[in-house]
């Protein structure tokens, strides 16, 4: 990794570089670290906290402030003097906040903004001398480099081209296969076009010819586009607004090339005052959108993308990310998510599984992207037992379609939800949830139906182990549903788990046979 601190002490904990000590070498350690992050860039300085140095870490603290270090940049070649202030103020209380919740020393990365501006290594010393943060500032190819692994962390398989937008520059990266390719960094963070004389038609000329040299390096045309960074998600948020979108849930939020040119021409002809006000974007990222805009109208034009997704994973992620051993790297970001819940959450951890066991006769046909939906609902399945039962099953959803999980597209997480809705729930018509429904096809709401009450029936058919007392067997041709008792599950087989396991048998229009073995 590149970057410009001072050496450390030799046997201190800066010998291992910007990351520190691997976190991940215990699993002990693994699993019960706090980990923080803070990115200084050119825009804003954040800090995250990720609870738990797990697959998929949930985000304990993150906090912001918009700083606008690198306004102005490009023209007097040093850091905004205020936003400077502002930084260091954020990054005092950052330090004594990660003091207070166990999380330090944090890694301190700083992009764009320091690295160019002539006063940059005056701040590293001020930032170290007084806060006691080592701030690593690192290049362009580094910081498109992390900033891809973020989308890896959150996205094992993406495959395509990494565009981290941030105030002062902009990071292309190639990934494919969990590795990260080649990378460049451009000078079109909105600051810095806002820098270039000569109107409107110069600065697009500009962007036109700095995105064609890069399309030529990269080689990149017609892949999927992932965009990192707040201008890019200020506009796929405007994007869902356009559309009456009914999840706004940005993290693998997909938009077509076609859609997108809609959006950008909408936001051109509205008052960004009132697109402001709709989606609650502060007044300082919202003065950087239009120039965002004209730099994704390129991008678009010129890398004929298939299809642009929005990660909500970045440099952060990516700094977690780095730490992480192969075989972490190698584990599902949502299974690890849905175990971590049901080992904080559930009644009986563990049971998930067996669960998952137990009804896997029921879906033999089921491709793999399927299953592990399948297996992480069987995970969630009783993580939300202390909500009050009238609201059990509209919390079961929420939980799946908002929370912070990594690896599930938006027709995933309303199948998830409305699967864990079944779970508690027979029906669904008349919920508030309804516009949500509209992601998915009949055929995949009555899968999440018949999944749904499925473990709606192997729960409470025996609360230890159902394949003690039990198997399933499953026709589809011939619509059987049968189910072989145990001598230990005759007396398990009530009234209630009949009624449900009947209620089973009419989601999967199916006749019901019951056996003793």
């Amino acid at each position: 990794m590149n970057e410009t601190a001072p050496a450390a002490e030799p046997g201190s904990d800066d010998d291992w570089g910007p990351f520190g000590r691997p976190l991940f070498d215990d699993p002990s350690v693994r699993a019960l670290s706090r980990v923080g992050v803070v990115d200084v860039g050119s825009n804003s300085v954040r800090m995250v906290v990720f609870d738990g140095a797990a697959r998929s870490p949930a985000y304990f603290y993150n906090e912001k402030i918009m700083c606008g270090l690198g306004k102005g940049l490009a023209e007097t070649g040093r850091l905004n003097p205020n936003g400077r202030l502002r930084a260091l103020a954020a990054l005092k209380r950052f330090a004594l906040l990660a003091e207070g919740m166990g999380a330090a020393p944090l890694t301190v990365v700083a992009t764009a903004a320091t690295r160019e501006a002539e006063d940059g290594p005056d701040f590293q010393a001020e930032v170290l001398r007084e806060t006691g943060l080592r701030m690593w500032v690192i290049d362009g190819d580094e910081e498109a480099r992390l900033s891809a692994q973020g989308v890896l962390l959150g996205w094992p398989e993406a495959k395509g081209l990494v565009c981290d937008i941030g105030g002062n520059s902009m990071e292309l990266a190639r990934i494919g296969a969990g590795e990260v390719g080649k990378r460049l960094s451009t000078p079109l963070g909105p600051f810095r076009l806002q820098q270039v004389t000569g109107g409107d038609d110069k600065r697009r000329a500009l962007i036109e010819r700095i995105l064609k040299t890069a399309q030529s390096k990269l080689k990149s045309t017609g892949e999927r586009i992932y965009l990192v960074g707040g201008s890019w998600r200020v506009i796929a948020r405007l994007d869902m607004e356009r559309r009456n979108y009914p999840l706004t849930v940005l993290h693998e939020y997909r938009m077509t090339p076609e859609g997108l040119i809609d959006t950008l021409d909408w936001i051109a002809a509205s008052d960004l005052a009132v697109l402001r006000g709709r989606t609650g974007t502060s007044s300082e990222r919202m003065e950087l959108v239009p120039l965002a805009c004209e730099v994704l109208r390129e991008l678009v034009r010129i890398f004929k993308p298939s299809e642009i997704d929005v990660s909500a994973y970045g440099i952060r992620e990516g700094l977690l990310y780095e730490q992480m051993p192969p075989r972490l790297r190698a584990r599902d970001p949502l299974i690890e998510a849905a175990r971590m819940a049901e080992m904080t959450s559930a009644r009986v951890p563990g049971f998930g599984k067996k669960l998952y066991e137990f009804l896997l006769p029921l879906f033999k046909d089921a491709d793999k992207e399927r299953l592990r939906l399948i297996k992480a609902a069987c995970l969630l399945h009783d993580t939300t037992w202390r909500a009050h039962p009238d609201y059990r099953a509209e919390v079961c959803f929420d939980n799946a379609t908002r929370a912070n999980l990594g690896g599930l597209d938006h027709p995933g997480r309303v199948f998830l939800g409305l699967s864990l809705l079944h779970r508690y729930k027979n029906s669904r018509s008349g919920s508030r949830l309804e516009p949500l429904f509209r992601l998915l096809s009949e055929q995949q709401m009555q899968e999440a139906e018949v999944l749904g009450k499925a473990m709606r029936f192997g729960a409470m058919f025996s609360v230890a182990d159902p394949a003690e007392a039990g198997k399933l067997h499953w026709s589809p041709k011939k619509r059987i549903l049968e189910l072989d008792l145990t001598e230990h599950g005759r007396d398990l087989f009530g009234e209630v788990a009949q009624a449900r396991f009947a209620s089973l048998a009419l989601a999967l229009k199916a006749k019901t046979t019951v056996n003793s073995v």
